[in-house]
């Protein structure tokens, strides 16, 4: 399995929501909140993973988990404009270790998110912010 590549998002960008997460309890709110910052509605009840932006929700879950249970917190997650596209952009505060893809665990046993973003974004990658003593991870999709 490749490696995830150390890389900053595209620029320029700018900011268009951001939600600051404590625990696993949190996600469920960005889950709806995110939704509504990407295409101006509810989440619906019967969503399905066709659409880009529930793409984006259950990507966003999955890193923000991730930062949750892996990171030091609170965890930070910022939904990204560059050009044509979104940019979910999930920072913890642990530098000392790199976000790796998930490897030889059955489904079920978690450690999948960088995998399903692999998979439906149009890109990923993560860096370090030093000056905030931050690490990042991003996935960016088209829309």
């Amino acid at each position: 399995m490749p490696s995830l590549t150390n890389s900053l998002p595209p620029v320029p960008h700018t900011e268009v929501a951001r939600w600051e997460l404590a625990s696993p309890r949190d996600v469920r709110g960005l889950r709806a909140s995110l939704h509504e910052a990407i295409t101006g509605r509810p989440f619906p009840p019967d969503a399905t993973l066709e659409e880009i932006p529930e793409q984006m929700v259950l990507v966003a879950s999955e890193l923000a988990t991730n930062a949750i249970k892996h990171g030091l917190p609170p965890s930070l997650v910022r939904l990204l404009r560059a050009g044509g596209f979104l940019i979910l952009d999930v920072a913890d505060h642990d530098l000392s270790t790199p976000p790796e893809y998930a490897v030889g665990r059955e489904p079920g046993e978690g450690g999948l998110g960088l995998h399903l973003a692999r998979k439906l974004a149009f890109d990923i990658g993560w860096y370090l912010n030093d000056e905030e003593k931050t690490k990042h991870v991003w996935a960016q999709f088209g829309v």
